[in-house]
């Protein structure tokens, strides 16, 4: 299957955790980190996220640096990375804040659902079906039809597990905030699940770096990632 490189990122307490169980986002990025993945994003073309992250976060998924977004029109792209959104159900809110701002919006749902989907986000982006229920992989494909060559997938917690789960990811970037949450119920990175990497078969560290007080950590999970190929850290 042709599909993009795909990388995972993700900002996560000590001990784990991505969010607290409070009715506001937990920020566990901070300034340093924030400009960090403002740059990850420039360099892509397209950000995934899922359903969740949506309702729960709002997010908008623009670029926040106007000197990436020109640098991205010289070379011929869109200002900002096309925003998809991978939803069973399809039902999303179409004033969310990801559907009301510029850059290309696609969002993935079930076949069941792509009718009613499409009524309900009419204008606010192009509804695809994915499959019942919906496919990763016939994700990829669409994307990679469409010209996507590098996707982000920045989450959530489901997202994550079945992009690793289902080896489809070629690189992990973990952002490690220097707090615990401690709280079990609370939302982690990923949920259980057979993961490729395992005690037997370890994922390789590519390159830890800074962003303020957090450690950035990579780890390349296919032989696509350069890093893997080379044997050497980037």
């Amino acid at each position: 299957m042709e599909r993009p490189y795909v990388l995972l990122s993700c900002a996560i307490s000590l001990d784990g955790y991505i969010d607290d169980r409070s009715d506001e986002p937990l920020r566990l990025s901070g300034a340093a980190d924030i400009d960090r993945v403002d740059e990850l994003r420039a360099g892509c073309d397209a950000i995934l996220v899922g359903a969740g992250t949506i309702r729960a976060d709002n997010p908008v998924l623009l670029l926040k640096s106007p000197a990436r977004r020109e640098a991205r029109i010289a070379r011929g792209a869109g200002p900002d990375p096309a925003r998809v959104v991978l939803s069973g159900s399809g039902n999303l809110d179409p004033a969310a804040r990801i559907f009301t701002t510029d850059a290309e919006r696609i969002v993935y749902v079930s076949s069941a659902a792509v009718a009613a989907a499409r009524a309900r986000l009419a204008g606010a982006a192009d509804v695809v079906a994915a499959g019942d229920p919906p496919r990763i992989g016939a994700v990829l494909a669409d994307l990679a039809a469409r010209g996507v060559r590098r996707l982000l997938v920045e989450g959530g917690t489901a997202l994550h597990t079945q992009f690793l789960t289902a080896g489809l990811a070629d690189e992990l970037v973990l952002a490690i905030a220097p707090l615990f949450i401690g709280d079990a119920a609370a939302p982690r990175f990923v949920k259980p699940g057979q993961f490729p990497f395992n005690p037997g078969n370890r994922a390789r560290l590519a390159g830890v770096t800074r962003a303020g007080d957090m450690a950035v950590l990579r780890y390349a999970l296919s032989a696509r990632c350069a890093d893997a190929r080379a044997g050497t850290p980037g």
